[in-house]
């Protein structure tokens, strides 16, 4: 399998072969961010690629919104058409060695995009960056994908014992307001830090 490092992922952004990449905030998370009423909660989107979840959020008056990604390529888009973005919220690095303090940790295709040997150690950074009784929230792909290349899928059945290790499960059902091309083949997820 192709080392999934800075290289591969730049290299996917320059050519455009970013096929998960819908160009506009999805859908469920768009509708789960209209209902927060705390703009000043401390939320983290890994592997943000092009980032619109951050960019809806910080044009809805989140203010302390970060964004992590092992490519530069993303970043510097997020930096050029959203130039208020703060720079200091804009991380160029690996979300398993990133340190901080989140009420709230956003899924969008980045546990898709990181080989399945990788999700328990997802499990355990998402725990460890969240305050006590912080949220990951999101959609995972609840169907079989690719087994050597991204995105990587997966079932619900798969996903559970993961989770259930460290969080409470709020919401863990299929996702019922995907967009046309995924419906029926995704999770929404909303779980507590315990």
């Amino acid at each position: 399998m192709t080392k999934l490092d800075e290289s591969y992922w730049t290299d996917r952004y320059h050519s455009g072969k970013i096929g998960w990449d819908i160009g506009y905030p999805s859908t469920p998370l768009k509708n789960y961010i209209d209902q927060l009423e705390d703009k000043s909660i401390r939320i983290l989107i890994p592997g943000a690629g092009n980032a619109y979840e951050a960019e809806y959020l910080h044009m809805s008056g989140f203010s302390n919104v970060t964004v992590i990604d092992i490519s530069k390529a993303p970043l510097a888009q997020l930096s050029a058409k959203c130039p208020e973005f703060g720079k200091e919220y804009i991380i160029h690095g690996d979300f398993f060695e990133h340190k901080g303090q989140y009420d709230l940790i956003l899924e969008q295709t980045f546990f898709c995009a990181i080989t399945p040997d990788l999700r328990p150690g997802y499990i355990s950074k998402v725990h460890e960056l969240l305050m006590a009784g912080g949220k990951v929230v999101g959609v995972l792909f609840d169907v079989e994908l690719n087994v050597d290349r991204p995105p990587f899928g997966g079932h619900r059945a798969q996903y559970l014992p993961l989770f259930e290790a460290a969080f409470d499960l709020a919401v863990f059902e299929p996702c019922h307001n995907s967009i046309p091309p995924r419906q029926g083949s995704e999770l929404f997820i909303n779980c507590v830090k315990r």
